[in-house]
């Protein structure tokens, strides 16, 4: 039986167990011989049910299989010998002696001939080896514990013990998404069908067939081939729905609707025309296309796991998808939230968790709320029961800013306020919270007020929105981001909800129904739905959709408590933590599927004097503050992991906060502080950015939304006021009032910033990856996301794999310059993944490639067809799209696996669906051949760049070209006839890194709008290659000389220059450069180049420096924010 049918099985087991066919669950188990249940062969033992004790055993081994076997049913027989003397039945004795025991007198006679005298004494227990015998039961106990060992010991029992880790009604959800599919696939799909049958596939242009299903044709391999009388409950698919799992009742996701005590299957009347949160999905397939989903078909591959990302993951530079699971022939791989992921993620221990404390950081009065800011990380904002709030950078230990409570307008309040506010003008700060990008955070007061702040960068901090959300005190408050629009949703006493336009301020829902103080919001979405859990001091939770049709679930939390709830940051796992009125906590994981509670952790004190508050980190850690000490479990165990005590000094109750990446943990204090612990990581990262300038970084776009749920933090470069200086030959451009300069007249302080020059190889540290293939150039070079190892393309066809192992000096097992990675070749005996190629010079093509996020799989090209590679077993998936044209570049689509970008060498894009093998729509607008594309999944554009010099910008919607603009061109200067030009979209999603040989230009991308340029000097060569660092701080270019130049991102000024002599050894005989180079996901100063002469080195900074040269400051005066 092949891997998938065998998954198949364990599928099946767990239906039928779930349905509660015990005895069929069994019959399988016997029959397939892949799963030996030792709990229910433990009761049959235990009930001395031996004919049913051999028969199950009989489907795993035989008696004469290897000596456990024959000690095994020995064990048994001789049992049941005993057991019949026992009771003084000597001729059920003798049968079992002559049938079942005789045979054993082959292989040791003596014992054979010692067990029939026992027939003869009138009580067995007189012999010496049996004088302990105890009673039946006591007796059948221990001779199971030895059966138990002998089982495990057994090489036929092997992997045969242990069930496959699945989520609930697994089978259930992968038929739901073939129904899902097969509505898709429909010609004419009718909102909300009614499937009623399994048997027949699924159709909604055949009204003349029953149940809307049309028959099979004779090629279906049906994995269900009979009735299943119990398997009720597949919900009604939604509208248009993409492969998702179909909505529950009113509209609710899947995963909700078990929450519903009396679910209505009536959807409410928005439903048709409010987009991904109604009951159905968007009609516009391009826009819903939210999260890949399981394909249909025969699968002739094992299943491939792999980790999800939740959208406050990092994100790659070029828009990537989500990648995993299993892959047919012709689909990419799919995600499955849960699963671990493939290289490791699951291998964390307490000793990752942040433990060491670095810092203090006084506040004034008690902490109230912190977060973390999503991008900068060591930002850290702190809300007080004073009012105040805080903004600290961690790296320079220094508050950048305090705002404290004051109402901006008194006069546009309500009387009611006004009254308050004379009366008594203090307030304190319930809670605060960053925007997913970063560009603004919220302030809920106990006073009726919201404050949302504008974030810039640096100090710029400006007053957005004043809002008077609530009666009374505004409890808690999130951003949520439905219909493409950053919102605030807001909770207080007077027991509503509310949302409002994060732009504007106006409000636009308004949820009651709650009958007490609303405590908490968790907003989330799942499957192109969004939603908003609320919590109340009374213990009801409820959850909502963005309609004004009212809550869609009601329950009660654990112990009636006063809860906040908060996913894993895959957005895959939901837990509460909360606290009642007589002190009693509780932390929980929740089953949304069934509205139950999955699992509840221990070791929560249960007198607590404050509501205990909580985090999640890594997916894999919980961390809650009570008495005293901040606890720590295991998401998968419900025993704590272990405590942190943090130096002691800790309220009852303290507030926890980790950053996204849970390198660092702020934790309140007693003395009305906030400590920092960090990992050895965290440590880094502070030491990193102790002395780093934090120039404005991030810019609200006007006049739209701030950005979208995966956004990160952007470039203000369009907003300056002046120009900067040429250096050294460098000459940057920017706009002022919309009119580009050269930047020769500014001031003397311009000129004199100091660019740090590094030429000895006792400057930095650089490691050339060991290699035992000789290939002749590095064409394509990137990290894997995981940052552990570094993934080449050679120019012919060759891919190379180093991986960093973890060892005593390489705790994290990074990629660094300090250790040698191994070139990897995987067990399965594939020396590399090849390409293939064309028949002309393999060295002439255009090689391209793009690695899936969770590092499983890469989808390169080398002039040939595009192929699909297992990244852990070098198996050639599939291969596709045969010349000409060759594809030159690809990319993913940031919304879905199945749907990838390819830039092709007739200069047009196609829009290729991998599942189903067919071209979605084809792009042209450029004049020769496509050199580059990233998407943005903030602005939903596609921005391609060709070797024409020129740059277009496609709705991800329609397609349709939205602007294209050729690079500007120095005075003077021409660009050539053809040339590579990259693009690459920062951190924000919004402006854009352009990338030519003669210049470094930043775009803002929404109207391809010319922000700076930065033009080579005559002396280095061309420009070969150019990326952002993994913070999107600095800019790493590398020339024809061999050179790099490390700029500031934000005015694209030259801080530090890498010459060869420095990272590359001497080499008379010829000339050696870089023509890639990548920067490390997560080690903002490391970059890795890919070599002419086939080598890839890894480079940083010396220890004693720890970052290449010194920002600049900044212009007109300002000195830079850590001065």
């Amino acid at each position: 039986m092949t891997s998938l049918s065998r998954e198949l099985v364990f599928l099946i087991l767990q239906f039928l167990d779930e349905e509660k066919y015990k005895d069929t669950v069994h019959r399988l188990e016997l029959e397939s011989g892949y799963y030996f249940n030792m709990r229910y062969f433990e009761e049959l033992v235990t009930n001395g049910e031996w004919d049913e004790v051999e028969k199950y055993l009989s489907g795993f081994s035989k008696l004469e299989d290897n000596r456990y076997s024959m000690k095994i049913f020995f064990e048994i027989r001789k049992q049941k010998y005993l057991e019949a003397l026992d009771k003084r039945d000597r001729a059920k004795a003798v049968d079992i002696l002559v049938k079942d025991l005789k045979v054993f007198a082959g292989f040791n006679e003596d014992l054979f001939k010692e067990i029939t005298l026992l027939l003869t004494l009138d009580d067995f227990r007189a012999n010496e080896q049996l004088s302990k015998y105890g009673d039946t039961k006591s007796a059948r106990g221990v001779m199971f514990g030895e059966l138990k060992k002998l089982i495990e010991a057994n090489p036929l029992f092997r992997d045969k013990l242990q069930f496959p880790v699945l989520k609930s009604s697994r089978l259930r959800t992968l038929i739901n998404q073939s129904l899902n599919w097969q509505h898709q696939l429909c010609k004419n799909p009718r909102p909300n069908p009614d499937i009623r049958s399994l048997f027949l596939d699924h159709t909604c242009n055949q009204p003349n067939q029953p149940n809307g299903a049309r028959a099979a044709s004779p090629g279906t391999n049906h994995l269900m081939g009979g009735g299943v009388p119990k398997m009720a409950g597949f919900h009604p698919l939604s509208a248009h729905g993409l492969f998702q799992p179909a909505p529950g009742p009113g509209g609710l996701p899947a995963n909700l609707s078990g929450w519903m005590p009396n679910p209505s299957v009536v959807p409410h009347p928005a439903a048709a025309s409010s987009g991904p949160i109604g009951l159905g999905s968007p009609n516009n397939t391009g826009a819903i296309l939210k999260r890949p989903q399981t394909p249909s078909g025969p699968i002739p591959m094992e299943y491939q796991t792999a980790d999800s990302n939740h959208v406050s993951k990092r994100s790659r530079p070029y828009g990537t998808s989500e990648e995993g699971g299993n892959i047919p022939v012709n689909i990419l791989p799919v995600t499955y939230a849960g699963h671990p992921h493939p290289h490791g993620h699951n291998t964390l221990s307490p000793d990752d968790l942040p433990k060491v404390v670095v810092t203090t950081l006084a506040q004034g009065s008690p902490v109230m709320s912190m977060d973390f800011h999503p991008i900068q990380q060591i930002l850290l904002l702190v809300g007080t029961i004073g009012g105040d709030v805080f903004l600290w950078d961690l790296g320079a230990r220094q508050r950048i800013t305090e705002k404290g409570f004051d109402v901006w307008k008194l006069d546009a309040c309500t009387k009611e306020l006004q009254a308050s506010l004379n009366a008594d003008v203090t307030a304190s700060v319930n809670h605060v919270a960053w925007s997913p990008d970063g560009t603004l955070f919220g302030v809920a007061y106990s006073k009726s007020i919201v404050h949302i702040y504008g974030f810039n960068g640096g100090s710029d901090i400006r007053n957005h929105l004043e809002i008077e959300a609530h009666t009374g005190s505004v409890s808690h408050l999130a951003f949520s981001f439905p219909n493409k629009q950053l919102s605030v949703v807001t909770c207080g006493d007077d027991r509503t909800i509310k949302v409002w336009d994060a732009v504007t301020g106006d409000k636009l829902f308004t949820f009651e129904g709650h009958e007490a103080p609303v405590f908490s919001v968790c907003p989330h979405f799942k499957e192109n739905i969004q939603f908003v859990f609320s919590t109340a001091t009374d213990g009801k939770i409820k959850a909502w959709l963005y309609d004004n049709v009212g809550s869609r679930v009601d329950y009660d939390a654990p112990g009636q408590s006063s809860t906040r709830m908060a996913y894993s940051s895959d957005g895959t796992r939901l837990f509460s933590c909360g606290t009642n009125k007589e002190g009693e906590s509780f932390l929980v994981e929740w089953n949304e599927s069934e509205g139950s509670i999955k699992r509840t952790y221990l070791g929560l004190g249960q007198r607590a004097a404050g509501i205990v508050q909580f985090d999640t980190t890594r997916n894999r850690f919980l961390a809650a503050g009570d008495e005293s000490t901040i606890k720590i479990w295991d998401m998968d165990n419900t025993n704590p992991l272990t405590t942190i005590h943090a130096d002691g000094g800790l309220p009852a109750s303290p507030c926890v906060r980790f950053n996204r990446e849970g390198i660092l943990l702020a934790v309140s204090t007693n003395d009305h502080g906030v400590r920092i612990l960090a990992t050895d990581d965290g440590i880094r990262l502070l030491r990193t950015a102790e002395n780093r300038s934090f120039t404005p970084v991030m810019k609200v776009p006007a006049g739209g939304g701030f950005g979208s749920s995966s956004a990160n933090a952007g470039i203000t470069m369009a907003d300056r006021a002046s120009s900067f200086s040429a250096m050294e030959n460098n000459e940057v451009r920017t706009l002022v009032d919309g009119k580009p300069r050269i930047a020769d007249d500014l001031g003397e302080r311009s000129r004199t910033c100091k660019v740090t020059e590094i030429t000895e190889p006792s400057q930095c540290c650089s490691l050339r990856l060991a290699d035992n293939v000789a290939v002749t150039k590095i064409s394509k070079l990137i990290y894997t996301n995981s940052g552990s190892g570094v993934l080449a393309l050679a120019s012919n066809a060759v891919h190379k794999l180093w991986k960093w192992q973890k060892n005593d000096h390489n705790l994290a097992g990074k990629a660094t310059a300090s250790a040698q990675p191994v070139l990897w070749q995987p067990p399965s005996g594939i020396m590399m993944m090849t390409n293939e190629t064309s028949d002309s010079n393999p060295e002439e093509a255009i090689p391209c490639f793009a690695l899936s996020k969770n590092d499983s799989y890469v989808m390169s090209a080398s002039g040939g067809k595009i192929s699909l590679f297992n990244m852990m077993t070098f198996k050639t998936m599939t291969t596709f799209m045969p010349p000409p044209p060759a594809a030159t570049f690809l990319a993913f689509h940031p919304l879905d696996n199945n749907i990838i970008a390819i830039g092709m060498e007739d200069s047009s894009i196609q829009i290729y669906n991998v599942r189903t093998d067919e071209v979605k729509t084809k792009l042209n607008g450029h004049q020769k051949r496509i050199t580059g594309l990233a998407f943005s999944q903030a602005l939903n554009i596609l921005v391609s760049s060709g070797a024409d010099s020129q740059l277009c910008v496609w709705s991800m919607d329609g397609w349709e070209k939205q602007s294209s603009k050729y690079l500007q061109v120095q005075h003077g200067r021409s660009l050539p006839a053809v040339a590579d030009t990259r693009v690459q979209f920062h951190l924000d999603q919004i402006h854009l890194l352009v990338v030519h040989e003669t210049q470094i230009a930043t775009y803002d991308a929404q109207k391809l709008d010319w922000l700076m340029q930065w033009f080579r000097r005559e002396a280095t060569g061309p420009i070969t290659s150019a990326t952002y660092s993994c913070d999107s701080q600095s800019i790493f270019v590398s020339f024809e000389n061999g050179s790099v130049d490390v700029l500031t991102a934000s005015n694209l000024r030259l801080r530090c220059r890498i010459n060869p002599t420095a990272y590359l050894p001497p080499n008379p005989s010829s000339r050696v450069y870089p023509l890639v180079i990548a920067a490390h996901p997560s080690e903002t100063n490391q970059f890795a180049v890919g070599l002419n002469n086939g080598a890839v080195h890894v480079v940083e900074p010396s220890e004693t420096e720890g970052k290449w040269g010194i920002s600049p400051p900044l212009e007109n005066g300002a000195p830079p924010a850590d001065n």
